[in-house]
């Protein structure tokens, strides 16, 4: 019983650890391929010479020097998707609701751990700090963005959602949308109340924004440094751990058990003793903590927040929920890293490959492109399968 019980969290640690590693590697692969073969296309024409006159290096020169550093920042911001879409891929999975009211339970997380760490900066306890207590204080603000944020979805779904259950499946989206609007305004209306500023920057403390030194790429105009921010190692490490703590609780626990069964079957489920209302309510207790993490790792690594910052993350890890197969947990990392990488390799060389006339301020077309796309040709995701309607 013992051996059964270790092997499948050892199961279950090694998995998406390997699925993590498969989906980076292939993405990064076949985008660097397409990136590298597009700049040997393009050899000799006026986007190539366009380049060489104005940086003294051609398209090929230029795509491979960076490509190190556009894979590394393409895989943060990968992780930071998969992050966030990990919460609505949980409340899909069990009730095949769009929770839309994410996004502003990924903000709330945020501002509750960054309003956390402006007050201990207030008080003093950043000043000079080691690094061992900079992330004890920054664990502590993850925990408490983690707790506010479920239980304000245990709320919402509580108050918004359970009355709705029965009636169509256009009524609680339109109750999402609604509890979207109401915690946004609601967050601007505390946020000017007690501070009077909506938009907050998170503290600079410890070794953070500290640049990690991978090597350097020997250029004729000189030499381009390829590194990593510790910040984006956390995102990257917290959004491994989240994806491995789900994954064993859904897949490795009794409760997951009943997760599973609740999922599959509702009446069944509480035909053999299952307290569905308790389950659906841990789901989305579960789905609003790991926005809450999300959401402090968000602000941790681009500083600055407001009442309206989950609205485009939102968004995009919808889109990555959708493009790995929502209500799939593996499907939301995948999802997050193809999309991840789409964008941030847009937004390094668009401009170069189209001689500036599409900059990185384009790249955000990708997201809502691929959505379409999806939609289309795969409905169920990369990784989804196609289910029946549930009765």
């Amino acid at each position: 019983m013992l051996r059964r019980f270790g092997s499948a969290y050892l199961r279950e640690l090694i998995r998406p650890l390997v699925q993590m590693t498969a989906f980076v590697l292939a993405s990064g692969a076949i985008l660097s391929t397409v990136m590298v073969i597009l700049a040997l296309l393009l050899r000799g024409s006026a986007a190539d010479e366009a380049l060489l006159a104005r940086n003294g290096t051609d398209l090929l020169t230029f795509t491979l020097s960076n490509l190190p550093q556009v894979l590394i920042d393409s895989v943060t911001l990968g992780f930071v998707y998969a992050a966030i879409a990990l919460g609505y891929s949980m409340v899909y999975g069990v009730l095949e609701f769009i929770n839309f009211a994410h996004s502003e339970i990924f903000a709330t997380g945020a501002f509750i751990g960054v309003e956390f760490l402006i007050i201990l900066e207030g008080a003093g306890r950043l000043d000079g700090v080691g690094n061992l207590l900079a992330y004890t204080w920054l664990v502590v603000a993850i925990v408490l963005g983690m707790v506010g944020a479920g239980l304000l979805a245990t709320g919402v779904e509580r108050i918004a959602y359970r009355p709705l259950r029965g009636a169509p499946r256009l009524v609680p989206l339109i109750s999402a949308i609604g509890v979207s609007f109401f915690l946004q305004d609601a967050i601007r209306m505390i946020e000017s109340l007690t501070t009077g500023q909506f938009h907050r920057i998170i503290p600079t403390f410890g070794n953070f924004d500290q640049r990690i030194l991978l090597g350097n790429i020997p250029l004729s105009t000189g030499a381009i440094e390829i590194g990593i921010q510790v910040k984006s190692v956390i995102v990257i490490v917290g959004a491994m751990l989240m994806l491995i703590g789900l994954n064993i609780l859904v897949n490795a626990t009794k409760v997951g058990k009943a997760i599973r069964a609740v999922a599959q079957d509702r009446p069944t489920a509480s035909l053999m003793g299952i307290n569905v209302n308790r389950i659906i309510s841990l789901t989305f207790l579960v789905g609003g903590a790991l926005g809450g993490a999300a959401g402090v790792l968000y602000a941790l690594k681009f500083t600055r927040i407001d009442p309206f910052v989950g609205f485009f993350p939102g968004l995009k890890a919808f889109t990555a929920a959708v493009l790995g197969g929502i209500g799939n947990l593996t499907g939301a990392l995948l999802g997050g890293v193809v999309l991840g990488m789409l964008e941030n390799f847009a937004g390094a060389y668009l401009s170069a490959f189209t001689m500036g006339a599409a900059g990185a301020e384009y790249k955000d077309i990708l997201a809502f492109a691929i959505l379409i796309l999806v939609l289309i040709f795969r409905p169920s995701g990369l990784l989804g399968e196609q289910v029946g309607q549930k009765a």
